[in-house]
């Protein structure tokens, strides 16, 4: 049994060097906290915004959105991407008022730098990767969306866009969420092109990103991009482990981290 687990340990050893030692995307900047992505609508720095729009408030106290941005999202066809969420029929407002909050915690959070990479698109030059979603987040997400219809599994490409929105590709059918996505991380890290990775971790835990929260009670992204900002750059793990995501890291044998 002994010799079972080294062997299943030094195959898992040799895995993370391999991993760690191809080329991967990186943000071009060392900033990883209070910052605001290079895309389409985002301010240079985060700011104070006093009057942000409803779900976009918990925000305000430092924002990479404008007034103006956080009131397009909230609009079912709005200047921001032209995307119309009821390509399939009528959205329902429970389902519909997690992609609002998706769009301001894009749009708004200054806590997602650790998880930032660049890109070479004609609309913005950084995105998101993997940010570690809260698994209860995803949870109401899809099950508050299951009864909605979509024709399609990944809403970052494929659509028809000859009529200035987004509609459905030539071939595809409208179904409910549940066909397309079955399970709540299929929705979550699917959608938007792995922009989000479920997390283990639920809500109030530091370790994973809140979609939304009370304001009243400060912003808990905070600490957990302090966390993960931390966990890349303190060099607590050998050459190449840091390019591992953080979620495999924070399950390896802490011998292999030492």
């Amino acid at each position: 049994m002994a010799r079972l687990v080294t062997t299943q340990l030094l195959l898992l050893l040799a895995w993370v060097i391999a991993w760690g030692a191809q080329p991967t995307a990186s943000r071009a900047r060392t900033e990883l906290l209070d910052v605001c992505m290079d895309a389409k609508h985002h301010k240079e720095k985060p700011s104070p915004e006093d009057k942000l729009h409803e779900q976009c408030s918990p925000w305000k106290k430092k924002a990479c959105c404008s007034t103006n941005t956080s009131q397009e999202a909230h609009k079912d066809i709005s200047y921001l991407y032209r995307f119309n969420w009821d390509h399939c029929g009528k959205m329902e407002p429970a389902c519909k008022r997690h992609f609002i909050q998706d769009t301001c915690l894009y749009e708004c959070s200054p806590n997602l730098g650790p998880w930032i990479q660049q890109v070479d698109q004609s609309w913005r030059k950084e995105r998101i990767l993997d940010v570690p979603l809260c698994k209860d987040n995803c949870q109401r997400w899809w099950e508050d969306c299951r009864t909605s219809h979509t024709c399609k599994s990944n809403w970052h490409k494929g659509w028809d866009w000859t009529s200035g929105v987004n509609r459905c590709p030539a071939g595809a059918t409208c179904r409910t969420f549940e066909s397309y996505f079955p399970t709540p991380a299929a929705l979550c890290e699917g959608l938007w092109s792995h922009s989000y990775k479920v997390s283990n971790y639920s809500s109030g835990s530091g370790r994973c990103i809140q979609m939304w929260f009370d304001p009243d009670q400060g912003n808990p992204n905070e600490e957990v991009a302090r966390f993960y900002a931390s966990a890349r750059t303190s060099g607590a793990v050998p050459c190449g482990v840091g390019a591992l995501p953080l979620s495999l890291i924070l399950v390896l044998p802490l011998w292999l981290l030492g």
